[in-house]
């Protein structure tokens, strides 16, 4: 083979890419000097497109296909070099393929709360996140308006801007649509879409489209969320009534399980008689207000003396009279801080603190000093 069957096999050429990776959106084909043998074949594949740029000009855009790179199908770039009756020389011309898929799972997501009012909760933050997908709808403006000269254009160098418009036009929208907090999880979808309707156009002055916004999740802060679980559980007790005496009969049951001699043991007891006789005089109420008012001739049973329970030495001990309890505060086994208990009272108590028995210490002579 001659010399110059040497060089001119040299300058005949296939341009074609092949993407071995998942965020390349566009990619300069290199080679040596930019020399282009006219005759040359050209393959771009589907979800490609092929821009020829001359001396810094967009050229000519290539579909999908294959092409022998000819006068014919170079207009521009023939205009541009001036090959008014066609060319046998190579010719140099930047070669940028640029990606056409779907780049999915762009994230996004507010970087602090949005302020809001809402109609339930007045005034409140929230926070939300998503994901979008995207795609290069015109390459030649992509390539002007985005990527410049850059020979490898990967989409985490514009997912940052792309996010900002996100946010941005999102908490606009959320703001304008003034849907209750409690109602957004059943309106992701239509949000979404209208965001995608508000943000679209200003996609487009990129030469990208955006084919579907996600709205994944909106947020309350820890605080109100914990409120709002409260709120809700009290919606699912229902009849306060009804379940306070069903944790009083818990209560009792507890108390009575609970094993015996010690001041817990007395206490839980204590608790649960309080609570059952809160039950007892609730469900006594609604049976008179069921029940028409009967006149009777019975009298009322006398009244009975009050007995207190005493703590000594962490043993339950009693009942005791007022006489009885006299008796002891005289002794000096009762004292100011011993602790009490009588039906009742909600918790054992300092004998000194109980309005019946603190009359028992005037009279107790107070300590010989040393």
């Amino acid at each position: 083979m001659g010399f110059f069957d040497k060089l001119v096999g040299e300058f005949i050429d296939i341009i074609e890419w092949l993407d071995d990776s998942n965020d390349t959106m566009v990619h300069r084909f290199e080679r040596y000097g930019n020399e282009i043998k006219n005759g040359a074949q050209l393959t771009v594949r589907e979800s490609q497109v092929a821009v020829f740029v001359n001396e810094g000009k967009i050229a000519d855009v290539f579909q999908p296909g294959r092409y022998k790179l000819e006068t014919a199908n170079l207009p521009v770039l023939s205009t541009l070099q001036g090959w008014k009756y066609g060319f046998s020389s190579p010719f140099k011309a930047e070669v940028y393929f640029v990606n056409t898929k779907r780049f999915t799972d762009f994230k996004w997501g507010t970087k602090n709360p949005i302020m809001l009012r809402d109609a339930d909760f007045g005034p409140v933050r929230l926070r939300a996140f998503g994901s979008y997908c995207l795609k290069v709808s015109d390459a030649p403006l992509f390539l002007k308006e985005i990527v410049g000269t850059d020979g490898d254009f990967s989409s985490d160098e514009i997912a940052s801007q792309l996010r900002n418009i996100v946010v941005a036009r999102f908490s606009d929208a959320l703001g304008e649509a003034k849907i209750p907090v409690l109602d957004l999880a059943s309106n992701y979808d239509e949000l979404g879409d209208f965001i995608n309707n508000k943000i679209a156009p200003e996609f487009q002055e990129y030469g990208l489209e955006l084919s579907k916004l996600l709205v994944e999740n909106i947020s309350l802060p820890k605080a109100v969320e914990e409120a709002i679980d409260k709120r809700s559980s009290m919606g699912v007790i229902g009849d306060l009534n009804k379940y306070t005496q069903f944790q009083a009969a818990n209560s009792m049951e507890a108390a009575a399980n609970n094993p015996g001699g010690t001041a817990a043991g007395g206490m839980g007891m204590g608790m649960g008689f309080a609570m059952a006789n809160q039950m007892g005089q609730s469900m006594g109420g609604q049976q008179t207000q069921q029940a028409p008012a009967q006149q009777t001739a019975t009298p009322p049973p006398l009244p009975s003396s009050v007995t207190f329970f005493m703590a000594v030495n962490g043993a339950q001990t009693g009942p005791f009279d007022t006489n009885t309890l006299s008796q002891k505060a005289t002794s000096g086994e009762l004292k100011r801080e011993t602790l009490v208990w009588k039906e009742g009272m909600a918790a054992w108590t300092a004998a000194g603190e109980v309005a019946e028995l603190s009359n028992l210490f005037a009279q107790v002579p107070p300590p010989i000093p040393m």
